[in-house]
């Protein structure tokens, strides 16, 4: 799950099965007790036509959990964190980074960093459409080093300039899901 409309299908999806839950965040449902085969089959059939899949492989489940704190950590917060992105998954997820690095890429075919540059773009595309900061505001909220930084980083990732994405009357945005 990386949206909050996930969260709300799936509080949904429980409400109907009579499914008593502690919380919904992205990625980990709390359960108040533990449920049967039975029922654990009726959310995954109802979650799997809501386009969602119940994971059960304690690795694949780590990857959504790196995924979701990534996510959350760049589009849901006004503020970056001003640690290093690696201290910041290790401390949230209580696992070693080299080990959450090595995962990662193992699984998803590419690294974490590339992951969170990809969301950053995101991010600064967003800002851009809504047209609420400048460059150098997107720069320092964003903590790149500098305005050329994240050009050079827009550009490599986009192939445009953030003042050209500006200038196109439709801007395109990526689903944060399809990252």
């Amino acid at each position: 799950m990386v949206s909050i409309r996930c969260k709300m299908l799936v509080k949904d999806e429980l409400k109907k099965l009579g499914i008593k839950y502690t919380s919904v965040d992205l990625g980990e449902v709390g359960l108040v007790s533990i449920i049967s085969q039975e029922k654990r089959d009726e959310i995954k059939v109802a979650l799997l036509k809501s386009g969602l899949e119940l994971m059960d492989d304690k690795k694949a489940m780590l990857i959504e959990k790196i995924k979701n704190v990534i996510v959350e950590m760049i589009h849901y917060n006004d503020d970056l964190p001003k640690v290093n992105f690696s201290d910041y998954l290790s401390e949230k997820l209580q696992y070693d980074y080299t080990y959450l690095a090595n995962l990662f890429s193992e699984t998803e075919g590419t690294t974490i960093e590339q992951f969170i540059l990809l969301h950053k773009i995101e991010r600064v595309k967003e800002f851009i459409i809504y047209d609420e900061l400048n460059l150098t505001e997107i720069a320092e909220k964003l903590h790149y080093s500098s305005v050329s930084h994240l050009s050079a980083q827009f550009k490599k990732i986009t192939g445009l300039t953030p003042s050209f994405f500006k200038s196109l009357k439709h801007k395109k945005r990526g689903a944060i899901e399809s990252l």
